[in-house]
């Protein structure tokens, strides 16, 4: 077995180096008894603090080779934890059929198509735990008037409480990004189902970023939406970045 996993480019590999880092990321997930999910466990700098939790089952999966079968080899007692797949692609209701939670260094070129990817399953990922790029976790967490208030943001914030818990410099990974990155936590609040038709508000809140520029009047065009029998015509002359999560339900309702 190597003793080094080689960092993968295609990958969008940063190992993280420092263990002080790292056993604050793994304690940032709350007492929970459901099991975990680490997402590119990598050369196992979480995976090693995670195993040893007491409280609950830990997972891991990577799509890289070379890595499962180093972490299979230096922690030998755990083998059938550990599963070589492309977490984007993988069927999690196999492996969690009830509620679990998910940490990683997530690699920057797929970051947002995880936390996406937490969104379709969000009524069994109770928590993240998760490293990204510190500008994504800005725009994550940013609120209504922000200019990085996105569609991700919107998204995210009507399901979880999104907290940005740390910036964590460039020096502490192999080989080191370009840019700074941070850890986020999300938190699955108490709403079960948003109060309008879930898939049309996912249309109407990226139809509306998708258009950032312009007023909802204009952006929202493809859609019939009364402002002023729903009482919000206060709305049709703003931006998508200046509304609410609620605003947008709002305007879900009584789109067509």
């Amino acid at each position: 077995m190597s003793s080094f996993v080689q960092p993968k480019k295609h990958l969008g590999q940063h190992f993280l180096k420092d263990d002080n880092i790292a056993r604050k990321i793994v304690g940032s997930l709350q007492s929970s008894v459901f099991p975990v999910l680490e997402v590119g466990p990598g050369m196992g700098v979480l995976t090693r603090h995670l195993l040893e939790l007491t409280d609950r089952s830990c997972f891991f999966i990577d799509t890289d080779k070379e890595s499962i079968e180093y972490l299979t080899a230096a922690f030998p007692g755990h083998s059938d934890k550990f599963i070589q797949a492309d977490f984007l692609k993988f069927n999690l209701n196999e492996l969690f059929p009830g509620k679990f939670a998910i940490i990683g260094n997530f690699p920057y070129n797929i970051s947002s198509q995880i936390l996406f990817k937490v969104l379709d399953h969000r009524q069994q990922v109770t928590q993240v735990v998760g490293m990204i790029q510190k500008e994504v976790a800005e725009r994550l967490a940013a609120g209504p008037g922000s200019k990085t208030y996105g569609i991700l943001s919107v998204l995210l914030q009507a399901y979880y409480g999104i907290e940005y818990l740390f910036t964590v410099n460039e020096t502490v990974f192999v080989p080191p990004p370009k840019v700074k990155s941070a850890v986020i936590r999300l938190t699955r609040n108490d709403r079960k189902k948003l109060d309008c038709d879930e898939v049309l508000f996912f249309k109407v809140v990226k139809t509306a970023f998708n258009q950032r520029r312009k007023t909802l009047r204009n952006s929202l065009k493809t859609f019939y939406i009364d402002y002023e029998r729903g009482e919000i015509l206060h709305l049709a002359g703003k931006r998508a970045e200046e509304l609410s999560v609620e605003d947008f339900v709002r305007l879900t309702q009584l789109a067509v």
